[in-house]
């Protein structure tokens, strides 16, 4: 039994010593530069920043899309407050009509921002399905004040789709900046 726990005294020893890279050489001065610790690495990388060409064309998407969706925002509102919301009295009007065709004009440069850009998975099949919506809000005839109820109700998701979609496009955007 005492040889058993000698034994796991000496290897634990030489575990320690190969670990800390103890060894049986002499005091002689190692040729090897000292260790530098990871943060002094961290700390100058950090002070040159250094940014891939597929972020900066990331932010590059961004700022265009989001430009562009400013834009239509400040003309029409987005969300509940946009004339395609299904709560709008404006939702079967030439003004939806309009914000759906602006939003519509949004999804198409996303589109063409992205195009042959890898990471952009999000915004791509958000702006497609975008441009579905507003081709079913006209095809229905949404804008023309349809009175039939069916019409009217198959009115409703293109409709909400549009009224969500500049919201939905920012999302997208944003998703694109971290490659998603």
């Amino acid at each position: 039994m005492k040889w058993y726990a000698l034994r796991a005294v000496a290897i634990l020893g030489v575990a320690a010593a190969t670990i800390t890279g103890c060894d049986k050489s002499k005091d002689e001065a190692s040729t090897q530069p000292p260790a530098t610790p990871a943060s002094s690495a961290a700390a100058s990388s950090e002070s040159v920043p250094v940014r891939s060409s597929r972020a900066l064309a990331a932010e590059k998407v961004k700022d265009a899309v989001e430009q562009r969706i400013s834009a239509v925002e400040g003309k029409f509102g987005s969300g509940v407050n946009s004339p395609c919301s299904t709560s709008s009295p404006q939702m079967f009007t030439d003004k939806c009509r309009a914000a759906a065709d602006a939003t519509s004009s949004a999804a198409g440069l996303a589109l063409r921002e992205i195009d042959g850009r890898a990471g952009f998975a999000t915004l791509s099949s958000t702006a497609r399905r975008l441009q579905v919506a507003v081709r079913q809000y006209e095809q229905l005839g949404c804008a023309n004040g349809p009175t039939a109820a069916d019409t009217r109700h198959a009115c409703l998701a293109p409709a909400a789709i549009i009224a969500q979609g500049l919201d939905d496009l920012r999302d997208g955007a944003n998703l694109g900046l971290a490659g998603k």
